[in-house]
């Protein structure tokens, strides 16, 4: 099937953006211009986000706008951050945030819905490395229940900046919640970071003798949606992945791409995620035009 291309819409508002976001109508205009056919749409401030987004009225605009520019949305990224869902014996303020979201995403016709671990990854030696995978195991089932009663499918981003950041942790993760609508979002970046790097892994650091293209085999089948952008082997202020646009990192794209192509992917996405870069902006045009390269040569 021909891939539909995206990108993340918090590049613009995060980080580097923060104090001086790009405003959404901008987005849509520049996205348009370029021939994306979508964008994925991250909740917060100053973009459309349930809380100020309150009503069907404001959400139908949304919708309309999207619509006269002939975008679609490939996805929602919940400003869940505030939570912890590990280190607490209180969960339901995540389960209302979460209840929010999901209605939102509803609201927009958006049936991508992205989640985190959220605990920073020393919470395994606080609390057990038992403990912390059935606190996440139940926690994503639940999740994956809320979101499958609403018609949503659910991806888990795994990525050095959360619990559950080793290899053998993520597999085990998505094979205990075991669930229809519940699978993995594939980060190219975070994948490297996490199985060649061993970025932020507490105890013992465990990665993979073939890196990401290693992990993306081991996770065949249990992916529902993919991230794509280049690695530098740099994590952004000692958090998280750096996610340096195509051609200004070292991941080898014709290994990837193929094995992504057969990963079992339920949807004919593929998502740009620029977040935290600096020149995001300027360099959105540059990813559209590797994701057509990409697009000649394996997604047709």
């Amino acid at each position: 099937m021909a891939k539909k291309t995206s990108i993340g819409t918090w590049a613009y508002s995060v980080g580097p953006y923060e104090n001086n976001p790009v405003p959404f109508d901008d987005v849509i205009s520049k996205l348009k211009a370029l021939g994306f056919d979508g964008l994925e749409l991250g909740a917060f401030p100053p973009h459309p986000n349930p809380d100020t987004l309150t009503d069907e009225a404001s959400r139908a605009e949304v919708r309309s706008k999207m619509a006269d520019a002939g975008l679609e949305f490939s996805g929602l990224a919940p400003n869940l951050w505030m939570h912890k869902i590990v280190d607490t014996d209180d969960l339901k303020p995540y389960y209302d945030e979460l209840d929010k979201n999901i209605k939102f995403a509803k609201d927009l016709g958006i049936t991508m819905f992205r989640v985190d671990s959220l605990d920073e990854p020393d919470v395994v030696e606080k609390v057990g490395a038992e403990k912390t995978l059935d606190k996440v195991v139940s926690v994503f089932k639940e999740v994956a229940k809320r979101c499958g009663d609403e018609g949503l499918t659910v991806c888990w981003e795994f990525e050095p900046g959360f619990c559950m950041n080793k290899p053998s942790e993520i597999l085990q993760v998505v094979e205990q919640v075991d669930a229809p609508n519940f699978g993995v979002l594939y980060d190219t970046c975070h994948a490297n970071m996490v199985a060649k790097v061993g970025s932020r892994q507490p105890g013992e650091k465990e990665t993979l003798p073939g890196g990401a293209l290693e992990l993306l085999e081991k996770l065949k089948g249990k992916i529902t949606h993919v991230h794509l952008i280049d690695s530098d082997d740099t994590l952004h202020h000692d958090e998280t992945s750096s996610h340096p646009p195509f051609g200004e990192g070292n991941l080898d794209f014709d290994a990837l791409m193929p094995p992504i192509m057969d990963c079992g992917l339920k949807h004919d996405w593929w998502v740009v995620d620029l977040c935290f870069w600096p020149g995001a902006w300027e360099a959105t045009e540059k990813c559209k035009k590797f994701l057509d390269e990409q697009r000649v040569k394996y997604g047709q």
